[in-house]
């Protein structure tokens, strides 16, 4: 199958339209047109609905895109092999993971600590949870490392550790000042979380149903630096990674609560991508890496 026609295939999905994707390519609408014909007559099937509107993909265009992606993916990756030596992995993670995880992983590698089938070319992409989740659907990356929200994972993934739970408060919080904090004590407190579906919502609803459905969920920000701040002034309580918060825990800047019942860790999630080629043996290498680093977490009585 000639790779010109899936790279039009791929383009005119994107883009939703022969005109841009004839541009972005260089090719005349006409040569394109060919090619996206030619495609479909090789696979005996219509991949787009095509109106004035522009191109939309029929349901087997839909079933195709992805193989076209992991395809086009292959040839690159082929290519940047003969050229380089070393193949590419394209990672993602967490802002959180990303800045106090994942580089002592990535030094490691790069130092050889995995062996020689750790050598590869790495990039590093820091984004959202949603991001990260279409950039690995859609081939552009090919490992994330997501913290555990609730909700099964489909595809292949495997938990690589573990990071403890707390819950924390600003210095001002009429909280900040108990010794040992009860789940009745928290009925009447407000619970920070940063967007419906993260991490600290997960948290939050797997702390007590009874709890939870009694006290008042508030400020969804959005954004994870928000909430901490949020934290910090007083305005809440926030269930979070420690990683999430050990600057700020560091710093004074929030105060770990003591919870009577405990409270149960947070899995980090690694998830890849399927026909990875070349770039399969550096990223178990990185698999293995992270198996063996676990998050630097102090207990209580020694933050305190």
């Amino acid at each position: 199958m000639d790779q010109r026609h899936l790279r039009a295939f791929v383009s005119v999905a994107d883009l939703g339209g022969i005109s841009a994707a004839a541009e972005r390519l260089g090719y005349a609408q006409s040569t394109l047109s060919v090619q996206l014909q030619r495609l479909e007559r090789d696979l005996g099937a219509s991949l787009f609905n095509r109106s004035n509107a522009g191109a939309a993909l029929t349901e087997e265009g839909q079933r195709l895109l992805p193989y076209a992606r992991e395809a086009l993916n292959l040839e690159d990756e082929m290519r940047r092999v003969v050229r380089s030596g070393r193949p590419r992995l394209r990672i993602g993670a967490l802002e959180t993971l990303a800045g106090e995880w994942l580089p002592d992983i990535l030094a490691a590698l790069a130092q050889g600590a995995a062996g020689p089938e750790g050598a590869a070319e790495v990039s590093m992409v820091v984004a959202r949870r949603a991001q990260l989740e279409d950039d690995l659907a859609a081939g552009r990356l090919d490992l994330v490392f997501v913290f555990d929200n609730g909700v099964p994972t489909i595809g292949p993934h495997a938990v690589v550790g573990h990071d403890r739970t707390v819950l924390v408060a600003g210095p001002g919080h009429p909280l900040a000042k108990v010794p040992r904090i009860s789940q009745g004590m928290l009925l009447e407190a407000e619970f920070l979380i940063a967007e419906p579906g993260c991490t600290s919502q997960m948290l939050v609803d797997r702390f007590g149903q009874d709890l939870t459905s009694r006290t008042c969920v508030s400020m969804v920000t959005g954004s994870l630096a928000a909430l901490r701040r949020l934290a910090c002034h007083g305005r809440g309580v926030a269930l979070m990674p420690h990683l999430s918060v050990v600057g700020d825990l560091e710093d004074g800047e929030l105060v770990e609560l003591d919870v009577r019942e405990g409270l149960a860790p947070v899995s980090i999630e690694a998830r890849w991508r399927t026909g990875l080629g070349p770039a399969e043996a550096p990223m178990q290498a990185v698999l293995r890496l992270a198996r063996r680093h676990q998050p630097p977490s102090r207990p209580l009585a020694e933050t305190a």
